[in-house]
């Protein structure tokens, strides 16, 4: 079941809120012939925010601060998985860990989040700095 139009154009599916699963299709390869690196990234990025949502109150929103991600491999069909896990949750953020893993089992990305986690209603206080004027 999608959440949006993007993961719904995606063809995410979530087995579980920290396990995400997508079919590789033809619009989701690159033009080198291999899955391309932002499918991989909104998969984490969506994984992430569920798992951590999970975690939430209803009087609590989350945003994603940053995600760094290593692509280790790739795929050109078959089914991709993303697993996602809390590592620290504490008042105001959420750090999590993921791995994407092909079908077969071979790993294809690994990554690290930050999330916010902010009183819902009141998003003055999720800020990210602007770049220092040189």
């Amino acid at each position: 079941m999608a959440i949006d139009g993007v993961s719904k154009w995606l063809g995410m599916r979530w087995e579980a809120a920290d396990r995400v699963r997508l079919t590789i299709r033809p619009e989701l390869i690159n033009a080198a012939g291999l899955l391309s690196g932002p499918v991989g990234y909104a998969l984490v990025d969506y994984c992430m925010g569920s798992t951590l949502w999970k975690e939430t109150t209803e009087a609590e929103g989350i945003a994603t601060i940053g995600i760094s991600i290593n692509y280790v491999a790739s795929a050109t069909e078959g089914d991709v998985i993303c697993t996602t896990k809390l590592e620290r949750r504490n008042r105001s953020n959420g750090v999590l860990t993921s791995e994407v893993r092909h079908e077969d089992g071979r790993l294809l990305a690994n990554a690290i989040g930050s999330f916010a986690i902010f009183e819902r209603g009141n998003r003055s206080r999720v800020r990210i700095p602007a770049p220092e004027e040189p």
